[in-house]
């Protein structure tokens, strides 16, 4: 569906502009995959690097391996199974915000399993005040500003080097879905009519052309950030 099609792209865009050029062909870690969706598409996007994915759900992991073809192991981030330094970069989609996610503990297991000169790349769900049955459905505790991610970044020893809001075009509709509109049960990421399909993609890649061009936007559903490992080589 639209949503994630945009997410995909604007993860894989923020990567490839942030991501030295020299740890390219180097480690990518999905975060937190799921059941595979976006480690698919960083397989298809990133076929230099050796990508991998980690879910705590272990039949998660397995949808995950045989969608992507790219190995896949179950565990929690807050603990990682994973050596110190094993990444070039890793990527984490709408984790952090998840109950049973200790926020500083599973920042520090990327810092930790990051490589010198190795990037983090988040997207979180935008607003406290927009919490909402979705967030019930998805298991979502946390819903973060901009602001609140670059703090809990520094924190956690990172140096945030972008953050942004996006679905800024879409916001109004979502917040009239979610707090105007009757409660409804389950989440509402769902594939619409292909006329909504179309406009919405319309929509998310006009933003993605903005962002591209290095303009932010003020307000937006989710937050994308990108973040380097504190204290090394490059800064």
């Amino acid at each position: 569906m639209w949503w994630f099609a945009a997410l995909h792209a604007n993860l894989v865009m923020l990567y490839r502009r942030f991501a030295p050029e020299a740890s390219r062909p180097g480690r990518l870690l999905d975060a937190g995959c799921g059941t595979g969706g976006f480690l698919r598409r960083l397989a298809e996007t990133t076929p230099e690097a050796a990508t991998i994915g980690v879910d705590a759900d272990e039949t998660a992991c397995r949808w995950a391996a045989e969608k992507s073809q790219r190995p896949v192991c179950a565990g929690s981030i807050n603990a990682l199974p994973f050596a110190d330094e094993a990444f070039a970069a890793i990527v984490s989609v709408d984790v952090l915000c998840h109950a049973g996610v200790d926020e500083a503990a599973a920042l520090g297991e990327f810092r930790r399993c990051l490589a010198a000169g190795g990037i983090l790349i988040l997207n979180l769900p935008a607003y406290r005040w927009l919490m909402s049955h979705h967030d019930t459905a998805v298991y979502n505790v946390r819903r973060y500003t901009r602001g609140e991610i670059a703090s809990l970044l520094r924190r956690a020893g990172f140096r945030p080097i972008f953050s942004g809001y996006w679905n800024m075009l879409l916001f109004p509709l979502m917040v009239a879905t979610r707090k105007l509109l009757p409660a409804g049960s389950g989440s509402d990421v769902r594939l619409q009519p292909t006329w909504v399909e179309a406009l919405c993609r319309m929509a998310t890649n006009v933003e993605r052309g903005v962002m591209r061009a290095g303009l932010r936007f003020p307000f937006g559903g989710s937050v994308l950030a990108v973040a380097r490992k504190a204290g090394d080589a490059h800064g």
